[in-house]
C-alpha cells in the first residue's frame, strides 16, 4: 500500500513540489507526475511511492485535502492498474470495441473465428 495517487495536481507542480511535500512524512522511493504522450504537457495527476507503508498511510492522511498552488491535492492509496492487451487499447474507439466482442463472442460460441480459422489459428478443411 505504498503506492499513493495524487489527484486534482496543479498543472505547475514540479517535481520539487511533490517531493517537498511527501518527504515530511517519509522516505519518497519515487514519484511521477503523469504526462500526455502527445504534448508532454502534465495531466493533472501524479504517482508517490514511499518506502514505508505505515508512512504511505500517514502521509495520505496529512497530505490530502493541501493546497497546491491554488488546488486542494485529492490523495489515496493508488489502485493496481488494469491490465491492458495493448498500447492503443486505451484509445479503441466504441465501435472497433463493439466489433472486437462481437468477434470474440463468436468465436467462443463456434469454435471458429469470423475469418473462418479455428481456435489454433488453422483454417478448417470443408468435404
Amino acid at each position: 500500500m505504498n503506492n499513493i495517487f495524487v489527484g486534482n495536481l496543479s498543472l505547475d507542480a514540479s517535481d520539487q513540489d511533490i517531493r517537498c511535500i511527501f518527504e515530511k512524512h517519509g522516505t519518497v522511493e519515487r514519484f511521477r507526475i503523469m504526462t500526455d504522450r502527445q504534448t508532454g504537457k502534465p495531466r493533472g495527476f501524479a504517482f508517490v511511492e514511499m518506502t514505508d507503508d505505515g508512512d504511505a498511510e500517514k502521509a495520505i492522511v496529512a497530505v490530502n485535502g493541501i493546497e497546491l498552488n491554488g488546488r486542494a491535492m485529492n490523495v489515496s492509496a493508488a489502485r493496481p492498474q488494469l491490465y491492458r492487451t495493448s498500447a492503443s487499447a486505451g484509445s479503441r474507439s466504441k465501435k472497433d470495441a463493439k466489433a472486437a466482442a462481437t468477434a470474440e463472442t463468436h468465436e467462443r460460441e463456434t469454435g471458429q473465428s469470423k475469418d473462418n480459422h479455428d481456435q489454433n489459428g488453422s483454417i478448417p478443411i470443408q468435404s
